[in-house]
C-alpha cells in the first residue's frame, strides 16, 4: 500500500498545486484549449469536405473507366487535356465493345456545349449525344418520363432528358415532360428528367442528352481521314473493380493497335478509371486537410509558450513551498516530477476542452453554414496527444529550474 502510495504522491502534489491557483491553471490552458479546438474544427471540415466528394464521385460509379482521346504526356513532359485530340471515333467505341472482357455496357459520348432555349427561359448547358447504354453505365435513372430508347437511337429521334439543375433552371416548378426546347439549331422534345446526382465535376445534373445520331443534326460531327466519326470519350463500365487494371491494359492494347501506334510512340488516348479519380482526391483532400491543421498547430505552439511562462511564474511564486519539502526530505526528481505532472495534467485538460469546443464548433459550421463535417477519433486522439506533448515540452524547462533550487536559498526566498 506505502509503494502505491508513494507512486501517486506525485500526482496529489500536482493535484494541488493546480486547484491552489485556480485562475492561474485556467490561463495556462487558454492557449490550449484554443489551439486544439482551431485544429479540431479546421480538419473535420476538411475531412467532412473529403467525404462529400468521395460520395458524390462514388454515386457516378465505382466500376466506371473512362476512354478519352489525347496521351497522359505530352512532348516535353506536357500532359495533354482530356479531349483535345481527335483521335477517338465510333469505331474504336463498338471495337471496345466486342473485343474487351468483363465489360457490362459501352457508351459512346459526343457532346458539346450549346444554348438551349425553353419560352422565355435560356442557358448554356453540355449536350451529351449517346446511346441508351449510358444509363447502366452511369447508375441513372429518372425522376419523371424516361430515357431514349434503342428505338429513338436508331431514328435520330429527335427528343432530349434533362439533368435535374438543367430542368429546374429552365422550367422551375413547371413540368417540362412533352415540352419543346431549342437546342442549337434544332427543336427537341423532353421526354425525361433525371434524378440528381450531387453537385461533383462531370455531374449529368448540369448535362442534356439526346440520341447520338440526333447529335449530328445540332453539331457537324467531325470525321478523320478514313471517314471514322470522331466522338469526344467513351465510358464503361465494369464487371468487377478489382479486374480494372485487367481491362486498362485491354483496352491501352486495343486501341494502340487500332491506332497504329509504334512501340516507341505516346497513347493517344487515356483511360482513367473512377477509383483512380477517388484517390487522386482522397490525397489531394487529405493533404490539404494536413495544411489546415499545421496552420491551426501554430496557436498549439503559442499556447505551449504560454505554459512555459506561467510554469515559470508558479515556480518563483513557489520556492518556499519547494524550500520546505526539500527540507523534509524530497528529492529533486520528486520535485522535478510534480511540476512536469502539473504542466501535462493542465494542457490534457486543455486539451479535452479544446475538443469539446472543436466538436461543437464543428458542429454549429455543419447546421448552420450546411458544410458537411467530420470529427473522427484519429483527429480527437491526436490533437490531445500533442497537448500533453506541448505540455511534457514546454513544462521540461521550469520543472528543471524547479528541481535545482538550493533548499537553503528558497527557504530564504520572500
Amino acid at each position: 500500500m506505502k509503494k502505491y502510495s508513494k507512486l501517486l504522491r506525485p500526482f496529489r502534489n500536482a493535484w494541488g498545486g493546480v486547484t491552489s491557483h485556480k485562475l492561474r491553471s485556467l490561463l495556462t490552458i487558454l492557449g490550449i484549449v484554443i489551439g486544439v479546438s482551431a485544429v479540431i474544427a479546421l480538419m473535420s471540415i476538411g475531412k467532412g469536405a473529403e467525404a462529400d466528394i468521395l460520395a458524390r464521385i462514388q454515386t457516378l460509379g465505382a466500376d466506371l473507366m473512362m476512354v478519352t482521346p489525347g496521351s497522359q504526356m505530352g512532348a516535353g513532359g506536357v500532359r495533354g487535356a482530356a479531349g483535345s485530340s481527335v483521335t477517338l471515333t465510333m469505331e474504336d467505341a463498338a471495337a471496345i465493345e466486342q473485343e474487351t472482357d468483363l465489360v457490362t455496357s459501352v457508351s459512346p459520348i459526343f457532346s458539346r456545349n450549346l444554348q438551349l432555349i425553353a419560352g422565355s427561359q435560356n442557358m448554356n448547358a453540355q449536350v451529351t449525344g449517346t446511346t441508351p447504354s449510358y444509363v447502366p453505365t452511369y447508375n441513372l435513372s429518372t425522376t419523371s418520363g424516361t430515357f431514349f430508347s434503342d428505338y429513338d437511337y436508331q431514328r435520330g429521334s429527335a427528343v432530349v432528358v434533362l439533368g435535374a439543375t438543367v430542368a429546374q433552371t429552365l422550367y422551375g416548378a413547371n413540368d417540362p415532360l412533352g415540352q419543346n426546347l431549342r437546342l442549337g439549331t434544332i427543336i427537341v422534345r423532353v421526354i425525361g428528367v433525371l434524378a440528381a446526382k450531387g453537385s461533383v465535376s462531370g455531374s449529368p445534373d448540369n448535362m442534356v442528352f439526346i440520341p447520338l445520331s440526333a447529335m449530328q443534326q445540332a453539331v457537324a460531327q467531325q470525321r478523320t481521314a478514313r471517314g471514322e466519326q470522331v466522338i469526344s470519350s467513351v465510358s464503361l463500365k465494369v464487371k468487377d473493380v478489382n479486374n480494372s487494371e485487367y481491362i486498362k491494359q485491354q483496352l491501352t492494347d486495343l486501341l494502340r493497335t487500332r491506332h497504329r501506334l509504334l512501340a516507341s510512340a505516346a497513347n493517344d488516348f487515356t483511360v482513367t478509371s473512377m477509383q483512380e479519380v477517388a484517390e487522386t482526391v482522397s490525397e489531394t483532400m487529405a493533404t490539404t486537410t494536413m495544411l489546415l491543421g499545421a496552420i491551426a498547430a501554430i496557436s498549439l505552439l503559442v499556447g505551449g509558450i504560454g505554459v512555459m511562462n506561467i510554469m515559470l511564474v508558479s515556480v518563483l511564486e513557489r520556492t518556499k513551498e519547494i524550500g520546505i519539502r526539500k527540507a523534509l526530505g524530497a528529492q529533486d526528481t520528486d520535485i522535478w516530477i510534480q511540476f512536469l505532472i502539473e504542466s501535462a495534467f493542465l494542457t490534457f485538460v486543455g486539451g479535452v476542452i479544446g475538443v469539446v469546443l472543436g466538436w461543437g464548433a464543428a458542429y454549429l459550421v455543419s447546421n448552420v453554414w450546411s458544410m458537411h463535417t467530420l470529427v473522427s477519433l484519429d483527429i480527437v486522439i491526436m490533437a490531445v496527444s500533442v497537448s500533453v506533448a506541448i505540455g511534457l515540452f514546454f513544462g521540461f524547462y521550469p520543472a528543471w529550474q524547479a528541481s535545482r533550487l538550493s533548499p537553503i536559498e528558497a527557504l530564504r526566498h520572500e
